[in-house]
């Protein structure tokens, strides 16, 4: 698939290795890895930064490598259940953060016409994500403005 914004092709990544079971080295108890994400959830750090530190600094000292094969479910149906979810969805909320030190960027530096066209592609990324989210995760009359960035993050 092309990318979005530029004339190249977009790169192949990597597949996930298929698995049914967690592998025999892993030997953590599911209650204690939901546990853990609802804590990691409660810090207030998004659901990838979650899977990384399960990842690197595990339940106990055993790291665990998949939190589906793990528990059963998916973290974020883990962070769903127990009410630990974010305000906004996380892509939504990454993006948003980008534009709004692009925009700050731009306010200082008025000359950087590539971060201008960066600031238009990363805004359109945001209404794409704005109109896909809305009525569900995002109120039905929600729409995307700086000032609106801004207060969202704020809370």
């Amino acid at each position: 698939m092309a990318r979005m914004h530029t004339r190249r092709r977009g790169s192949s990544g990597s597949d996930k290795p298929v698995a049914d079971e967690p592998p025999e080295w892993s030997d953590v108890d599911a209650e204690a890895v939901e546990e853990r994400v609802v804590e990691l959830a409660e810090q207030g750090h998004d659901p990838s930064v979650i899977g990384m530190k399960l990842r690197d600094e595990g339940v106990k000292g055993t790291p665990v490598p998949d939190v589906k094969l793990a528990t059963g479910k998916k973290l974020t149906e883990i962070l769903e259940e127990n009410d630990a979810t974010g305000d906004l969805p996380e892509d939504l909320r990454s993006l948003m953060e980008r534009a709004i030190g692009l925009r700050e960027h731009m306010d200082e530096n008025p000359q950087d016409h590539q971060n201008k066209r960066a600031l238009q592609n990363t805004e359109s990324k945001i209404r794409r994500l704005a109109d896909y989210y809305r009525g569900d995760e995002l109120d039905a009359d929600f729409t995307y403005s700086y000032d609106v960035a801004v207060e969202l993050l704020e809370e």
